[in-house]
This record gives structure tokens, sequence and C-alpha cells, in this order.
């Protein structure tokens, strides 16, 4: 028993002797690579957002008016899942790699002094180990706030009465970060582990040597960076054009022009650094030494950067395009709550069934929509006839907006008729002054869904000019401004062009033969203390045992919203992806180079330079080096998202297309705020770096 005490002692105070190294190592890595720390803090935030995406207010109530459809949406977040695993496996292996590079020396002093490999290994995993338990420990408590203020800030844009918000703890998303998270990086680290304790003390004592790479003629390089000029302006060219989205191979031939123009405008960069390297010493101090640094990193590295640029290009064209599409989910004014189809049963029917049910009093108001086309004339090309539109037309130049005119004329040969009557009822519903109709006099009708503001502003001016039409040879008078308000509740029910007529004209014109669709507002009491989607959901389930056939605003909103909510949420969430990759990839790919190029800094420090000295150099290098991919990026990523509007965006979103290019320059402006941020956090890591070189020298 006495002999085997100091055996305990001895091994309680070896433990805490190595808790203490596995902290004190673990703070110190943490604080010199605060910037890949921080990618994986981003990271653990993007995962259980993601993850936590069926507990969203917004998709909650999708999930409850468009189930099917947010389903299938669902069904892709293990995709993204496990896809975002299999990139952040190979980012945090590379980020590893370097911070036990820059611990070689250490590893080999260790052994040296006796550490047996086997406990080395431990202690390299427990570092890890611990440091993704306190990333964890900083990352979810961050994520789920984040998630509460995404959630909270998309209720508001669509409408805190129709979704309301409450709070929400999602337990698998948070289990299901920890475990991916902490997977890989127990598995990168078990490989690079491996890898260290098995090399020789001699290796890990000895500096890695600075790798050589062949130079070829200034005249290859020049020629790589006008063609990636030219092929990079071909790519623009065609994607603001339209003729991307004309077609897969113009699709694939985009993308091809716009990859390849990268790369060789990467590969050519050098031309313009060694001019500028040549230009000498005039404007500071160390200027030779860093510009023939960037384009040594340059010619080592060309493809990397080009690669790095890209996906900073696509982070910034996802931000920018899903951060826009979103705003196009803010609330908008409704006046129809639902509508009753009467294709089957008649309006009178319809009515009869709910007062048999007591479902009468739900609803402020029940009222007919009349709509149908003319049945006087078989000459359906052109029963009416609109000459001053047809002139305006004929005298612009040929242009996109020219063609879309012309294609709108054709509707306006053949139009719809609304009956004045029901649209009355509908303004009056929505508080708006009703329309006043003389027998020879119409309204146009233009929906919102599908026609361009510049063609609605072109209507009323013509309008304004006292124009006139025809139908079917008899001559009427346009009055008032285009109307807009919607018919019915089914946007799927779209009239780029009607005509609003008095009812006697709609009669004789349609000879009995339209559709009529009943619609009905939902009584304030239906509402009073509860959300519009919780309202709809009751009537909905007070309606579906009579057998009617209706639709109800929140589904055809939900239909809209679930595109809204598909192309938003899963592209920002690929651009933060894409974004801490990109970023990581440079900032250690930096930190690798300036640790190989080891000897020219203690080269300097002998001939005299000083420590701000060098961390200026160091910091322009950095400037240059983040710079050129994060400029060409963004530089592109105006093209991209201008592309991805004009190929996504209907015709009416598509008026708004301004706003949403402000919206999406914002958002591409913030995240160059970003890219500082990570530029500055390696400026942070590389100073200290330089610190740490200089000491053994300044003691010699």
């Amino acid at each position: 028993m006495g002999a085997s005490w100091p055996s305990w002692r001895s091994w309680e105070g070896g433990v805490r002797m190595s808790s203490e190294l596995v902290a004190r190592n673990s703070r110190r890595s943490r604080r010199e690579n605060g910037l890949f720390f921080t990618s994986l803090l981003i990271s653990i935030i993007a995962f259980y957002i993601i993850l936590s995406l069926s507990h969203q207010d917004v998709m909650v109530f999708l999930q409850r008016m468009e189930s099917n459809a947010v389903n299938r949406l669902l069904l892709l977040v293990p995709v993204l899942y496990g896809l975002t695993l299999f990139i952040l496996f190979f980012l945090v292996y590379y980020a590893n790699r370097f911070q036990l590079a820059r611990r070689r020396h250490e590893f080999g002093v260790y052994l040296m002094l006796g550490m047996q490999r086997r406990k080395l290994f431990g202690m390299l995993l427990a570092e890890d180990l611990r440091s993704s338990l306190i990333a964890l420990a900083i990352g979810l408590p961050a994520a789920l706030l984040i998630s509460e203020v995404i959630s909270l800030v998309t209720a508001r844009l669509v409408g805190l009465g129709i979704v309301g918000h409450r709070f929400t703890l999602s337990l698998s998303a948070i289990g299901w970060t920890a475990v991916g998270f902490l997977l890989i990086k127990l598995l990168a680290s078990l490989i690079l582990s491996g890898k260290i304790v098995r090399e020789e003390i001699g290796a890990l004592l000895t500096e890695t040597p600075e790798g050589t790479k062949k130079q070829r003629p200034a005249v290859v390089y020049a020629a790589a960076l006008v063609l990636g000029i030219a092929l990079l302006a071909a790519a623009y060219t065609l994607a603001i054009g339209g003729r991307a989205w004309s077609g897969l191979r113009y699709m694939a031939g985009t993308l091809a022009l716009g990859v390849a123009g990268t790369l060789l405008l990467f590969y050519g960069l050098r031309v313009i650094i060694d001019r500028l390297a040549r230009r000498g010493d005039r404007a500071g101090k160390l200027r030779v030494f860093n510009f023939r640094q960037v384009e040594e990193t340059v010619i080592h590295r060309s493809g990397a950067l080009a690669i790095c640029s890209l996906l900073i290009l696509a982070a910034l064209c996802c931000f920018g395009a899903g951060v826009a599409t979103a705003r196009s989910s803010r609330a908008e004014t409704h006046t129809l709550d639902y509508t009753f189809p009467t294709d089957s049963k008649s309006a009178d029917t319809v009515r009869e069934t709910l007062t048999a049910h007591g479902l009468d009093s739900a609803f402020s108001d029940i009222f007919e929509m009349r709509i149908g086309r003319v049945r006087t004339s078989t000459n359906y090309q052109n029963t009416v006839e609109f000459p001053a539109l047809q002139r305006t037309i004929d005298a612009m130049p040929v242009s996109d907006e020219r063609q879309q005119l012309q294609y709108m004329l054709e509707a306006v040969g053949y139009p719809h008729l609304i009956a004045l009557s029901g649209y009355n009822r509908l303004l009056a519903a929505a508080g708006l002054p009703e329309l006043t109709l003389a027998d020879d006099e119409a309204a146009v009708y233009c929906d919102s869904e599908t026609s361009l503001a510049s063609r609605t502003a072109l209507i009323n001016r013509l309008i304004a000019e006292g124009s006139s039409i025809t139908i079917d040879g008899a001559p009427f008078t346009l009055c008032g401004q285009v109307q807009s308000v919607s018919v019915v509740t089914d946007r799927s029910i779209t009239m780029s062009f009607a005509l609003i007529v008095p009812d006697a004209v709609f009669d004789h014109y349609t000879q009995g033969d339209y559709d009529v669709y009943l619609d009905g507002v939902l009584a304030p009491s239906m509402t009073e203390g509860k959300s519009l989607m919780n309202a709809i959901a009751d009537m909905n389930a007070l309606l579906n045992p009579l057998g009617l056939k209706y639709e109800s605003y929140l589904q055809n909103l939900g239909r809209e919203l679930f595109y809204i909510v598909a192309a938003s949420y899963l592209t920002i969430y690929l651009a933060i992806i894409f974004l801490v990759v990109a970023n990581t990839i440079i900032g250690v790919q930096f930190l690798m180079g300036q640790q190989k190029a080891a000897r020219r800094y203690r080269t300097l420090v002998r001939l005299g330079a000083e420590h701000d000295t060098l961390c200026r150099a160091a910091k322009a290098q950095i400037n240059w080096y983040f710079g050129l991919p994060v400029g060409v990026a963004a530089v592109s990523s105006l093209f991209g998202v201008r592309a991805l509007f004009s190929g996504i965006l209907s015709g009416s979103a598509q008026s708004g297309m301004t706003e949403m290019m402000i919206a999406a320059g914002a958002m591409i402006l913030l995240l160059c705020v970003v890219e500082w941020l990570y530029m500055a956090a390696v400026k942070r890591s590389s100073s200290r770096y330089l610190l740490g070189l200089m000491a053994p020298e300044r003691e010699e």
C-alpha cells in the first residue's frame, strides 16, 4: 500500500501537468489561429440554421399551407448537410495541417525530451477535442440567437399578423450539428496527428524548405492575361444579354468562359505584378520585396487563388440574389380571403350551403366576380383593336421591350371582360373608390403579377391622352387608371390584360357564356386575437366537410413564399459556406507561405529591419493577396447577380430590377466588409508570427 502511494501521486501529477499543457496549447492555438476558429464558429452557426429550417416560423406556416412542396424542400437539407460536411472536412484538414506544421519544431522538442509518441498523439487529440467543444459552446448559443433573429425578421417581412412568431429550440439540429462537427474534426485530427507522430525527430526539428516553380517567358503570362480578360468579357456579355438562359448549351458555355477566363487572368497577373516590382523602392521600404513575394505567390498558387475567387464570386452572387429575393417577401395588402369557383355548382348553391351550415356570418362580404370573353364575333384575333397602342409600339426602336409589348398587343386582341358590378364590390372591400363607366366607356385591367411597371405607365399615358378602342367594331373610350386589384385569390389565374365594362355591355358581348367566382372576405370576428394563418386554418377546417371547392389567400401566398424561401434560405446558406471555405484557404495559404519564407524575414532582421517595418510589408502583401481574388469576384458578381435576376425572375418581378440590384449591391458591399475583417484577422496572425520570429534574433 505504501509503495503504491507515490506511484499514484506521480500519476496524478502527470495527468495534471498533461491537462495543463493541453489547455495551454489549446488556448494558444485559438489565439494564433483566430481566423480558422472564427470560420469554425460560422460553420457551426450555418449548420444549425439549415438543420433547424423546419422550425422556422415561415416553414411552420408553409407546412400547413404547402406541405408537399415543403417536404420535398426539406429532403434537400440532409443532402446539403452531407455535402457541407464533405467540403468542411477538407477545409478543416487543410487548416489543421497548417497549425501542426507551425508547431513541428515544438513536437520535435517534446519527443527529444522523452515524451512517448503515444502520449504526443493523445495530447494532440485532446487539444483538438477541447478546442472543438469550446467552439460548440460558443457557436451553438450564437446559432440559436441568430436563428431566432432570422425567424423574427422573416415573419415580419411576411407579416406577423399572417405568420405569427414563437421561440423554437431544435434539439435534433443541435445534436446533428455537434455530431457532424465533432466527426469531421476528429477524423482530420486522427489523420494529421498520426502523420506527425510517425515522423522522425530530425525531420520535425528541420524547417521545411520553400518550394520552387519553373517560370515561363513573360509573353506567355501576358498572352494568358489578355485571353483571360477577353473570355471574361465574353462571359459577361452572354450573361447580361440573356443568351446564357436561352439553352443548356449557352449556359454551359457562359460558365466555361467565366471559369477559364478567371484561371487565365490569375495565371497572367504575374506580368502586372512584375512590372510593379520593377518600379523599384521609390514608394516605400521593402516595395520590391513585397511585390516579389506576391509575384511568387501568384506563380505558385494562381490556380488556388482563381478557385477561391470563383468561390467568393459564387458566395457574392448567392448572397446578393438570396437577400434581394427575400426582400420580395414583404407583407402586401390583400383584399380577398376566399374564392369559390362555381364551375360545377352555381353561386347560389354555394351561398345556400354556407348559410345552411351557419358559415355565411363568417364573411363580412360575399360577391360574384364575372369574367368572360367576347362571344359576338368569331374573329378572335382582332375582336378588340387598340390603335393608339399599336402606333406607339410601331414607332419604338427594335428592342426586347418592344418585342414584349408586341406580345402584349396580341393579348389585347382578344382580352377577358370583367363585369363592372363585381369589380366595384371588390374595390369597396379594398377601401378604394368605385369606378363609374358609361355604356361606351371601359377601364383597363392588368394583373400585377405579370405586368411590368413600364407597360402599365405606358397604358396610363395613352389613357390620359384620350385613347379609344373598338370592341367588335363598336368604339369605347378608356377611362381612369390601369386597375390591378386581384379579382380572385388564386394567383395562378392571371390576366395580363382585360377590360372592365358595364354589366349590360358585359352581358351583351359574353352572351351568357362566362365564369363566375364567388369572392369572400372574412369577418373581423374571425381574425380577432389570432394570426391570419390560424384564422384561415380554422375556417378551412369548417369548410372541408362541406365538399365545396375553394382557394384561400394563404394557400396561394404559401406557394409564392415556398419559392422565395427555397431561393433565399438555401442560397444564403451556400454563400456562407463558400465564403468560409474561400477565405480560410486564402488566409491559411498566405500564412503557410510566410512560414516557408521565414529565412528571408530573418535575413531582413539581420539587415536591421524593425518589427513594424516587417508588419507593414506583410500587411501590404495580404492586401494584394486577398484583394486580387476579392476584387475580381466583386466585379464579376455585379454581372452574375444581374444575369441571375434576368433568368429567374418573372415579368412582374423584373419591374423591380433596379431596387433588387441596389439591395444585391448593398449585400455585396457588406460581404466586402466581411472580407476586410478576414484580412484583419490574417494580419494579426501574421504580426504575431513575425514578432515570434524576431525574438531569437534580438536575443543573439
